[in-house]
C-alpha cells in the first residue's frame, strides 16, 4: 500500500565542509537518503531532496589556520571536494548547495527576529574560554579537554565523541587551546540566548505527538526522551568568531551566529538559493512530510534545536516528520581517522577501480541501522562474490543466456503450471514485503528481501530443470523462463534504488521499453506478463568477481602504515650556487630558492650524474620539510628530488613552474610539519610513463602533471 499522498522533503545531514567525507559519513546520511529519494521518485510521490555544505563556524576558521587560506577559499576547495565524491557515488540530490550565502543570513535573520519578538531571546554575560597569547575568545572547537562526563581525554569543546554529551568549553577539564596548545583563561562576555525552557512545553508535546506519528527511529527516540528528562534550560546562539552569520543586534556586531542555531537554517536557505517556491516546502506542514537522515551524533540538533527555533518563531514552518538515524559504521577494528590515514574515504574509493555500485550495495548491506556496524575488506569482498554475484548476478546470468539460447532470447506468455502459478504468487508477496520495508525506511531489510527474492529465482531455475525438459516440454520451460525474465526486470525496479547503474544495465540488456526513472514505473514491479513477443538484447556478465587477494591489498593500504602524499611539502626551486662539498666528494652543496627570501642550502648526491654547469640555474622539485641533517659537516636543508633506473638519474621537467609552487595530489594539502627520511620511505613514489605518481595517482603543479623526458619507468629519490 501507498503511503498518504504527502510531497516527501528529504534533508541530509549538512557536512562540514572542512573536510573529506569517510565511508561512515557517506552512509550515515547522502547515501541512505539518496535510496528513500530514489524510492520516492519511482513511486511517483513528488520529491525534494535537499543537502549541501556546512561552511560557517569554528570548524571552517580551524581548517583555515591549518592551510593558510581564508575560510571562503577553505569553502569553496571542500564545497568542490564534497560535490565530487558524491557525484561519483551516483549521489542524486534535487539541490546540493552551501551556507556561506546572503540567503543563509536572511533567513538566520528572519527566524531570530521572529525569537526576538515573541521574547525567546536572552542576554547573559559569563565567562568564557579566552586564549591571552592568540587574543582572541575560544570558541567550542578551538578547545580541546577531558569530558567531565566521561572523563574522555580528547573531548571538544563542543560535543564529546565517546559520550555524545554536548558540552561548553568552559566545562572540559584541563582544556587547552588547539591554537597555541596553551592553557585557556576565563574572560566574561555577552552572548545571546535562545531560552529553550520557555518553548519546551510546546516542543515536549509536539515530540510526543510527532515521534509516533513519524515512526522515528529507536536511537533518536531514547536520546531525545534523555533531553527532556534533564530539562531543557537556555542556550547560547552568539559566538565570539568572526566567520559566520552576522548577528542582527546592536552591540553585538562583532559576533555572529552559533553554528548549532543557523545551521539546520541551512536546509531552508538552501532550498530558498535555489527554488522560488521554497516556502511551499519549507511553509507548508499540511501538505509536506520532512525526513532527515544523519547519523546518531546529530540527533539532538534536528528533534530538539531547530525545532525549537522554528516553533518559537510561531510560524508555519515545516517541522521534523521522520528521524532517520544511524549508529556509527566503524573501520575494521578501530575508527576513521584521517590524521592516521586509517580508513577508506570519499576521495579513496576511486583509486581502488571497485565499480561505485558494489560499493552503494556493500555500504547499504551493512547500514548501521540498530547498532554501529564494521567496514571489513573481507567482509566486503565476501559479500560481493556470494550474496551478490553468486546470487543476482547468477539469476541474470542463467536465466537470460538460457532464453537467448534456446528462444532467441523472446518473451512469451503462456499457461502456467501450477508450480510456476505457486511462484509468481510468491514474488509478488515478497515483492509486497520489500515495498513496504522501503516505504517505513528499513533499507537495510529491504535489500536483504531483495537477495532472498533472487535466491527464491535461483531455486526456482534449478527446480524446474530446463535443461532436462527442453527436449520434450519447450513451452513449459520457456514459460519458465519468461517468468525469471520478468523477475529479472522487477528485481531491477527494486534494486534501482540501490545500485541505479547496475540496473540501467539490467534494463539495457532486458530491452526493456519503459523507463526506469519514470514516475509509477513501481506500479509495475509486481507485474509476470504482458510482454508478449517481446525479444531481450544482449546479456552480458554484470561484473567480474573480486579478486580476494585485492581485499589484502586494500586493508593494508588504508590500515595507517601506508602514508599520504600529504606529508610532504615539495616546491619548486631554482638552483643558485653550486659547490662541491668540502667533505665529501659524492656530494654537491646546492643554494637554493624555494621563494622563502633566503636560499636554502641543500647537499645532493648528484656528482656521479650532473656537472656543476648543468645544475646552475636549473628547477628542481624540493622536499621542503626535511628534518635538517649535517652530512659530513655542512647542514642540509631538505632534499632534491630526481628520478632513477638503472643507475641513471633524471631531474624532473619544471620550465613552466614557478618557483615556490607546491607539488600536490589531487584532494591533498602539503603537511608543514617536518619529517624523518623513514618516514619518506613510506611514501610512494615513482615514474610511470614519463609521469610522477603518488602511487598510482599523478602529482600536479599548478595543475599540470609532473614529468621526465628520458626515464621512461623508475624509482623517485
Amino acid at each position: 500500500m501507498k503511503n498518504e499522498i504527502k510531497k516527501k522533503l528529504i534533508t541530509s545531514a549538512l557536512p562540514y565542509v572542512n573536510n573529506v567525507p569517510h565511508l561512515g559519513n557517506i552512509i550515515g546520511c547522502v547515501l541512505s537518503a539518496d535510496v528513500y529519494a530514489r524510492f520516492c521518485r519511482a513511486r511517483g510521490y513528488d520529491t525534494l531532496y535537499v543537502c549541501g555544505t556546512d561552511e560557517y563556524g569554528t570548524a571552517t576558521e580551524n581548517k583555515a589556520r591549518e592551510e593558510g587560506l581564508t575560510p571562503q577559499e577553505i569553502c569553496d576547495k571542500y564545497h568542490k571536494i564534497h560535490s565530487e565524491i558524491y557525484d561519483f557515488f551516483n549521489i542524486k540530490f534535487d539541490i546540493f548547495g552551501r551556507t556561506s550565502t546572503n540567503t543563509q543570513k536572511d533567513i538566520s535573520h528572519l527566524i531570530f527576529k521572529d525569537l526576538e519578538k515573541n521574547g525567546y531571546i536572552s542576554e547573559h554575560s559569563s565567562k568564557r574560554t579566552y586564549c591571552d597569547f592568540d587574543k582572541m575568545f575560544l570558541a567550542d572547537r578551538y578547545v580541546e579537554g577531558i569530558c567531565p562526563k566521561c572523563g574522555y581525554e580528547e573531548a571538544r569543546g563542543d560535543q564529546c565523541d565517546k559520550c555524545q554529551s554536548l558540552l561548553e568549553p568552559e566545562d572540559l577539564k584541563e582544556p587547552k587551546c588547539k591554537v597555541c596548545g596553551k592553557e585557556p583563561a576565563l574572560k566574561e562576555t555577552t552572548h545571546l540566548h535562545l531560552d529553550l525552557d520557555k518553548i519546551s512545553p510546546e516542543l515536549e508535546k509536539w515530540f510526543k505527538e510527532q515521534s509516533k506519528t513519524g515512526k522515528w527511529t529507536n536511537n533518536a527516540l531514547t536520546t531525545t526522551e534523555g533531553w527532556f528528562k534533564r530539562g531543557l534550560s537556555s542556550r547560547p546562539i552568539t559566538r565570539d568568531l568572526k566567520w559566520g552569520v552576522p548577528v542582527p543586534r546592536p552591540g553585538f556586531e562583532n559576533k555572529v551566529f552559533y553554528v548549532w542555531f543557523d545551521a539546520p537554517i541551512g536546509y531552508i536557505s538552501i532550498t530558498a538559493h535555489s527554488r522560488d517556491d521554497w516556502k511551499d516546502w519549507w511553509q507548508n506542514p499540511k501538505e509536506i512530510n520532512l525526513y532527515q537522515f544523519m547519523a546518531k551524533d546529530n540527533i539532538p540538533f534536528h528533534t530538539v534545536l531547530f525545532p525549537a527555533s522554528l516553533i518559537g518563531t510561531k510560524e508555519p514552518w515545516t517541522l521534523l516528520h521522520h528521524i532517520n538515524s544511524t549508529e556509527y559504521l566503524n573501520y575494521e577494528d578501530t575508527k576513521f581517522s584521517k590524521s592516521r590515514n586509517v580508513g577508506v574515504f570519499g576521495s579513496d574509493v576511486k583509486t581502488t577501480g571497485i565499480p561505485i555500485d558494489l560499493w552503494r550495495f556493500y555500504l547499504l548491506s551493512i547500514r548501521p541501522e540498530k547498532n554501529d556496524s564494521i567496514f571489513s575488506w573481507t567482509d566486503f569482498f565476501g559479500k560481493i562474490n556470494f550474496e551478490f554475484l553468486d546470487n543476482i548476478g547468477n539469476l541474470v546470468n542463467r536465466g537470460l543466456v538460457y532464453l537467448e539460447k534456446n528462444f532467441d532470447g523472446e518473451i512469451v506468455d503462456l499457461e502456467l503450471k501450477d508450480y510456476q502459478n505457486e511462484f509468481v504468487l510468491d514474488c509478488i508477496e515478497k515483492i509486497n514485503e520489500i515495498t513496504e520495508a522501503l516505504e517505513n525506511i528499513k533499507l537495510r531489510d529491504g535489500l536483504r528481501l531483495i537477495l532472498l527474492l533472487s535466491k527464491a529465482g535461483n531455486k526456482f531455475f534449478q527446480d524446474a530443470e530446463p535443461w532436462a525438459k527442453i527436449k520434450t516440454n519447450r513451452d513449459e520451460v520457456h514459460a519458465t523462463l519468461t517468468i525469471l525474465t520478468y523477475l529479472i526486470k522487477n528485481l531491477a525496479i527494486l534494486l534501482s534504488p540501490y545500485i541505479p547503474e547496475t540496473s540501467e544495465r539490467l534494463f539495457k540488456m532486458l530491452n526493456y521499453p519503459d523507463d526506469l526513472y519514470s514516475p509509477e514505473i513501481w506500479d509495475s514491479v509486481t507485474e509476470f506478463k504482458g510482454l508478449k513477443k517481446h525479444k531481450i538484447g544482449k546479456s552480458e556478465i554484470l561484473y567480474k568477481k573480486l579478486d580476494l587477494k585485492d581485499a589484502e591489498k586494500w586493508k593494508k593500504k588504508f590500515s595507517g602504515n601506508f602514508l599520504n602524499f600529504s606529508i610532504l611539502n615539495i616546491k619548486t626551486g631554482k638552483i643558485i650556487e653550486v659547490e662541491s662539498h668540502p667533505n665529501a666528494s659524492h656530494l654537491y652543496v646546492l643554494k637554493i630558492d624555494i621563494g622563502e627570501g633566503k636560499p636554502r642550502t641543500i647537499c645532493a648526491g648528484l656528482t656521479k650524474f650532473f656537472k656543476p654547469e648543468y645544475l646552475l640555474d636549473r628547477k628542481v622539485l624540493v622536499l621542503t620539510n626535511l628534518k635538517k641533517a649535517n652530512l659530513s659537516g655542512v647542514d642540509s636543508e631538505g632534499m632534491v628530488l630526481t628520478a632513477e633506473k638503472r643507475k641513471k638519474v633524471e631531474l624532473f621537467e619544471l620550465e613552466n613552474s614557478s618557483i615556490g609552487e607546491n607539488l600536490i595530489a589531487e584532494n591533498q594539502t602539503p603537511n608543514k610539519n617536518q619529517i624523518d627520511i623513514e618516514t619518506l620511505k613510506k611514501v610512494e613514489l615513482s615514474v610511470k610513463e614519463n609521469t610522477l605518481l603518488w602511487e598510482e595517482n599523478p602529482l600536479f603543479i599548478n595543475g599540470q602533471e609532473v614529468k621526465t623526458i628520458n626515464i621512461n619507468n623508475g624509482k623517485v629519490r
